[in-house]
């Protein structure tokens, strides 16, 4: 029996002998051997394991694994284009050997990204950078930095309606699944040689709480990273944005997704959703404040003004504020009852006039120059949504 980590820990271990001894040397090959020996462990419990190297962390199928975090390989591994790795049963010693040699190649820099992998290789293991579906770009596809629009986030999209339909009939924040939706985003995000935004566009109206909580979550950590934030922090602003409106799973349906204007009993209990949302996150996880701040905070103006109001004047926390301006944007870009999506220069200018008094200056201003930068995919959204908060951001 072999254990994701101890599969990995050997295949780096091998790595590191490979590119000491020379190709017939028997320490590097029985190293490849001994490594092998783990992978067919690992196999005989799951037939297709498949591994995600992030920046800071590595991901199993869907599972994180905490005792890699911080993982010195992770990070090299994602640098040198190796993002994603599946590999399924069947898969010969050859067939490893050879995957370890390109793999060591990459590292050391001695083969391109684009360099085309033996075909004996296409059959068992694959590797690369992740596609926006969540497949591996491999070398023998298109270059790396090629991108799609044909992207749906399914398997996101069902978690979060999942999330949002746990917490309304069991009670229940699922902090590992948004924790895992966050990690998935993140990888959307870095599925090429650039950074590209992959935002979901509203088919359905009833489809807007999955579509906005994904949306602002992943503007949340592409705004975080443009701002020159580390991973740890780039990963909190997208839980927070992700969970941002979790309190209006306490809303009643027929206010969320009332299409005319709200009265003033039906906007105060709206209203009610930032206070909701904070209460739900501390009950669950106290480790998460700032997701709870954000979720208190996130329609607060710099100059004091939206809800909840608060009894003493005090800025909101900086995550609050970033959150604020996603919020606001994916709002505005966003079929809604009555009115079409704005344009995204219309959103923008929207933004950089309300900057100083709705939003904060530095955060609106990055968040215009990240959004000339970047790259925006929009895709459509996946059908099947619960219904959802139409009436207000």
């Amino acid at each position: 029996m072999s254990t994701p980590v101890e599969f990995l820990l050997s295949l780096t271990r091998t790595l590191a002998t490979m590119s000491l001894y020379g190709e017939s040397h028997p320490r590097r090959q029985g190293a490849v051997e001994q490594s092998f020996e783990r992978l067919t462990a690992l196999l005989g419990e799951n037939p297709r394991p498949q591994f995600s190297f992030l920046v800071d962390e590595v991901v199993y199928g869907k599972r994180a694994m905490r005792e890699l975090q911080d993982w010195e390989w992770s990070r090299r591994l994602a640098e040198a284009g190796v993002q994603r790795l599946e590999i399924e049963s069947g898969v010969t010693l050859e067939e490893y050997a050879g995957f370890l040699e390109q793999a060591g190649d990459l590292l050391t820099g001695a083969a391109s990204r684009s360099t085309s992998v033996r075909p004996e290789l296409r059959t068992h293991i694959r590797y690369g950078a992740v596609g926006l579906q969540g497949e591996v770009q491999a070398a023998e596809h298109k270059p790396l930095e090629t991108a799609t629009l044909a992207y749906a986030l399914d398997e996101e999209a069902d978690a979060v309606r999942w999330i949002h339909q746990e917490m309304g009939e069991a009670g229940t924040l699922a902090l590992l699944e948004a924790e895992a939706v966050v990690r998935s985003l993140s990888v959307a995000m870095h599925g090429s040689n650039r950074v590209v935004i992959p935002l979901l566009r509203l088919k359905e109206f009833d489809q807007y709480t999955t579509t906005h909580s994904i949306n602002v979550g992943v503007l949340a950590m592409a705004l975080a990273e443009a701002l020159g934030f580390g991973a740890r922090d780039v990963h909190a602003f997208g839980t927070a944005g992700l969970l941002h409106d979790i309190g209006k799973v306490r809303v009643p349906r027929d206010i969320l997704i009332k299409p005319g204007k709200l009265s003033v009993e039906e906007r105060a209990v709206l209203d009610r959703h930032p206070v909701d949302g904070a209460r739900i996150i501390l009950e669950s996880d106290e480790k998460l404040g700032v997701a709870s701040a954000v979720a208190y905070e996130h329609h607060i103006m710099i100059d004091g003004g939206g809800y909840p109001a608060m009894r003493y004047p005090r800025e909101c926390h900086f995550a609050s504020r970033l959150v604020h301006v996603c919020d606001v944007f994916d709002a505005l870009c966003t079929d809604r009852p009555y009115r079409a999506a704005w344009e995204i220069d219309r959103a923008l200018a929207y933004i950089g006039e309300r900057a100083g008094s709705e939003f904060d200056p530095a955060i609106a201003r990055g968040f215009e120059a990240m959004m000339r930068r970047f790259e925006l995919q929009v895709g459509a959204a996946p059908p099947g949504d619960t219904p959802a908060a139409l009436a207000s951001a």
